[in-house]
């Protein structure tokens, strides 16, 4: 806890000495005093209380304890639990709230009450000003206490969410149609209840999926938000039961049985929006865990600008949909953003002269002009099945959903050498990897060679948020995780911060870092040698290939993200 110079001075000139109120107020003994005014008259520039807390005679609380009594500011010993309205905190993360040592306890017309252990956090002020829109009145309690009370005032708020959650069920709701939580009103069981506020909030905070997790004693709600895992909430483990019934009815699923992994859907509308929700269950030591995907059904495509593409990568890949055969893979791993670019890349080529069929699973964004097919596993209506089926209607150009298996592959790349454009996604760590991987799966190295265009591997990071990202100079231990010895000139560095705007994460959106490995003619006798990824990364950095790395670089250099972002990313890229 930093205390301000300015303040310690204010109080060394009040009538009532800074000495005298720590021995009235604190442990603090005369002796301890005696031999601080000794150094005192020796060496005058310092304040008694910097003294103090340098012999570890008093705890800075202890000085914020007198001042406090000094400007009166009022001093909670004991904060009372049971006279806090729990749901005063529903607006502040609990994460915010053990950070900063900070609890609103009381809420009027015009003020909120908060206790606090640092009364000169005025940042802390600030924000909860934004957040309440009314005047901040502050209180200050020990750390313990305060750290206590946040703990007891949120589990409280959790358990009266959910306090007759096994209460009321009901497992004859009409289901047909999708449903509106919107529309969900009070008079409902509260199991009906919190399933829709927790999707609502979900979709509120833009989070991609919710993971429901129980263990012995309790059950963790989780949000994935701009790829990373957030914890929400917990909950007591006897709710988990009530919790996951509730949610396989919405998805049609047997709720009977909890001994088989099982999949499925929810469509929803939110605020006119139409939303589908993928569901997967496995079963775990407690109970069912259970991970629901959120996709927000769209018919605007972003564009590959937007999604974080420029300069080189751009070019190419504006060259690249201009291609009448070919294969172009996008790789990376789940959730990374794989097929929003091939859908931008779709974007970009469709016309009225070009007949575009898609195979996914799930069809995420409607386009107008394209014919788009859901893959059905029920009705063994595969990738690959499609696929043969596609190339019958003879279309320009085909998006199938993802190649995870050989006959997906082969037929993928003999409708290339038929003159199809093909564009697809797979999963590898980057993009010298693919052409191994296919061959992997039993592809012929020839058939790879003819017919491979280019390979597009991509990585999502975290942008700053713009209204607090913290501008610093970076320190030569920055330096060693970029893997750099000189920084550009005019680079421009910013660390996350927190404020209202972002929920207090620092950060708010995200954009892509990629490579983009074209198959040129230094590249095809590699593939053709079956050439270790290594190899093949080697050469194309040769002739120009702009790596993960490199890419993530370049927007820590403009100040869209941080090195400790580009740390968490890109960890396992080498230093090219």
């Amino acid at each position: 806890m930093n205390i301000p110079e300015s303040i310690l001075e204010k109080m060394e000139q009040k009538q009532e000495k800074m000495g005298e109120l720590l021995l009235k107020h604190t442990s603090l003994t005369e002796l301890q005093l005696s031999e601080a005014l000794k150094v005192q008259n020796e060496e005058p520039e310092l304040l008694i209380g910097e003294i103090l807390l340098k012999k570890n005679y008093i705890h800075p609380h202890d000085i914020i304890k007198v001042i406090c009594h000094q400007v009166n500011i009022p001093y909670m010993l004991e904060i009372k639990i049971d006279d806090i309205d729990p749901d005063i905190t529903l607006n502040i993360p609990i994460n915010y709230a053990k950070q900063h040592e900070v609890l609103p306890i009381l809420e009027t017309d015009y003020s909120v009450t908060i206790v606090m252990t640092d009364p000169f956090n005025f940042d802390v002020v600030n924000d909860l000003q934004e957040v309440f829109k009314r005047e901040i009145q502050i209180v200050v309690s020990p750390p313990l206490k305060v750290q206590d009370a946040i703990n007891r005032v949120y589990e409280k708020a959790n358990r009266n969410l959910v306090h007759s959650i096994e209460d009321e069920f009901d497992e004859n709701l009409d289901l047909d149609g999708p449903i509106d939580i919107l529309d969900a009103g009070a008079d409902e069981a509260p199991v009906i209840r919190f399933v829709n506020s927790i999707i609502f909030r979900a979709v509120k905070e833009k989070a991609s999926d919710i993971h429901i997790e129980p263990f012995e004693k309790e059950t963790i709600y989780r949000f994935r938000i701009n790829r990373v895992m957030t914890e929400i909430l917990r909950q007591p483990i006897k709710t988990h039961s009530a919790v996951s019934a509730r949610i396989k009815i919405m998805s049609k699923l047997d709720i009977a049985e909890k001994r088989l992994p099982q999949d499925g859907r929810i469509p929803i509308k939110m605020a006119g929006k139409d939303i589908d929700i993928r569901l997967s269950t496995v079963p775990v030591a407690n109970g069912e865990r259970i991970v629901m995907r959120i996709l927000e059904k769209s018919n605007n495509v972003l564009q590959l600008e937007k999604l974080g593409f420029h300069g080189k990568i751009l070019e190419q890949l504006d060259e690249l949909s201009k291609r009448k055969h070919g294969v172009v893979y996008v790789s990376g791993p789940t959730g990374h953003g794989k097929t929003t670019t091939l859908f931008a890349m779709l974007e970009r080529i469709n016309s009225p002269d070009k007949m575009i069929i898609t195979v996914e699973d799930p069809v995420e964004y409607e386009i107008a002009g394209i014919s788009q097919i859901q893959v059905n596993h029920k009705i063994d209506l595969s990738f690959a099945k499609a696929l043969r089926s596609i190339l019958r209607q003879n279309p320009d150009i085909i998006m199938v959903g993802e190649t995870r298996d050989l006959e997906t592959a082969e037929m993928a790349i003999q409708a290339s050498l038929t003159g199809h454009f093909v564009l697809s996604t797979i999963h590898t760590n980057d993009a010298s990897t693919v052409p191994n991987r296919l061959v992997d799966m039993g592809v012929q190295p020839f058939l790879i060679a003819s017919s491979l265009a280019a390979v597009l591997a991509q990585r999502l990071l975290q942008t700053l948020c713009e209204h607090c990202k913290d501008p610093y100079i970076p320190s030569d231990f920055d330096k060693s995780i970029m893997g750099v010895s000189h920084i550009p000139s005019d680079a421009t560095f910013y660390k996350p911060k927190g404020c209202p705007k972002c929920n207090y994460r620092g950060y708010a959106g995200l954009t892509s870092v990629s490579e983009l490995l074209m198959i040129t003619d230094e590249i095809r006798p590699l593939i053709l040698e079956k050439a270790d990824a290594a190899t093949v990364k080697k050469v194309a950095i040769k002739y120009g290939m702009t790596t993960l790395r490199q890419d993530a670089l370049h927007k820590v250099f403009i100040g869209e993200t941080s090195v400790e972002e580009m740390a968490r990313a890109i960890n396992d890229e080498d230093n090219a």
